[in-house]
């Protein structure tokens, strides 16, 4: 029987990106960041007092920090002990949305924080990779989990089966994200969700829809 599989985003799960982003916004473009939205131009204030960026500055700024200043990021609470635990039982996929250049500078990054699985590049919605992956590891009990919406709307599109978790591990942008209506559940921390994954595991049933 295949081992169950755990799909996990990387940005706001394994590691702290908007806060760190949101400083590098003010030490780079005297921009003032207050993380309280996914909608990244609502957090976002010129010091002079100019326009609010347009989306075409705003991707700008995404491409500057990764993978450049990457090494601002630190690990969330109880990240890496939680993946060790899981590895114990259970095959482990990184599924995180970069350019695909970008992919060896998160391997190296992960692996600095000791967590060291597999890492995959996405770019747009991730429930068609979702499901390849799950089909590639045999279709295994599998738990994905990701801080975006849209993202857990994907994979019960595209792949029902799979246990989704939305978690959102900034306190400062978890208040202003709300639970996302796909997702099956809603955990902002480590080791609720390694009771909650486990337990998903241990039943051996796929999701419902």
């Amino acid at each position: 029987m295949n081992r169950p599989l755990l799909i996990s985003d990387c940005d706001e799960v394994l590691l702290h990106m908007v806060k760190h982003f949101g400083d590098w916004l003010g030490d780079a473009h005297d921009i003032d960041f207050t993380p309280t939205s996914w909608e990244l131009g609502r957090n976002m204030r010129r010091r002079n007092g100019g326009a609010a960026p347009t989306r075409e500055e705003m991707m700008g700024f995404l491409d500057g920090f990764f993978p450049g200043e990457m090494h601002r990021q630190t690990l969330v609470p109880g990240a890496r002990e939680s993946l060790a635990r899981i590895a114990e039982v259970a095959d482990i996929v990184i599924l995180t949305n970069l350019q695909d250049q970008c992919r060896t500078h998160r391997i190296d990054q992960l692996a600095a924080f000791g967590i060291e699985h597999r890492v995959e590049c996405n770019q747009g919605p991730k429930g068609a990779p979702v499901g390849a992956i799950a089909a590639e590891h045999g279709n295994p009990v599998t738990v994905f989990i990701d801080d975006l919406p849209m993202h857990h709307e994907s994979v019960a599109e595209h792949a029902p089966q799979v246990h989704r978790l939305h978690m959102v591990a900034e306190p400062a942008l978890a208040p202003g994200v709300p639970p996302a209506p796909a997702a099956h559940a809603r955990i902002d921390d480590w080791p609720e969700a390694l009771a909650w994954i486990t337990e998903r595991f241990a039943a051996g049933q796929p999701a419902q829809g």
